[in-house]
């Protein structure tokens, strides 16, 4: 129901609804999951409209951004899925949209002959650098959430990676 408020908040009823059902002792866990899971619906939501004037997806953003940031604009293709925890067929297959729209190229590695290099070409950079400043302004300058609400998410969010063994 993105853009109607509700009067209630329907996670909190699915609490209640979880505990009446008698799995009271697992619903502050349904309710944690629920949350994150709808907070990434509404952040990944305000992510895509900002891009949306670039053509780009968050993870066509990241993989620029990330390109963008490397000391020679360049990096191996497993390398990149590495940084960006994932797998390396979802790294492919943004770089085939990015390529199409001449944001990256493909590259032989200069040493390694087995090795293709994902390189970030000078619209690309130009392109990254202007979504940046989109990101910042329309979403990362505002999250909806004081600093210290921010900071205290990151530190549980942190705790789960953590036990995940995400690092």
């Amino acid at each position: 129901m993105a853009g109607r408020s509700m009067r209630f908040d329907p996670i909190a009823e699915a609490r209640q609804n979880w505990s009446d059902a008698g799995w009271a002792d697992v619903a502050d866990g349904m309710v944690a999951v629920t949350s994150v899971m709808r907070a990434h619906q509404i952040l990944l939501a305000r992510v895509e409209s900002a891009l949306r004037p670039y053509d780009l997806s968050f993870s066509r953003f990241e993989l620029l951004r990330l390109l963008a940031f490397s000391r020679q604009g360049a990096l191996p293709i497993t390398k990149a899925s590495d940084r960006l925890q994932v797998h390396v067929t979802s790294v492919t297959h943004a770089i085939r949209r990015l390529e199409e729209a001449k944001l990256v190229r493909r590259v032989p590695h200069p040493t390694d002959g087995r090795t293709t290099l994902v390189e970030i070409t000078d619209l690309g950079r130009s392109t990254v650098e202007d979504a940046t400043a989109t990101l910042n302004t329309e979403v990362f300058g505002d999250v909806g959430m004081s600093d210290d609400e921010m900071a205290a998410m990151v530190t549980a969010i942190q705790s789960l990676r953590r036990d995940a063994g995400d690092f």
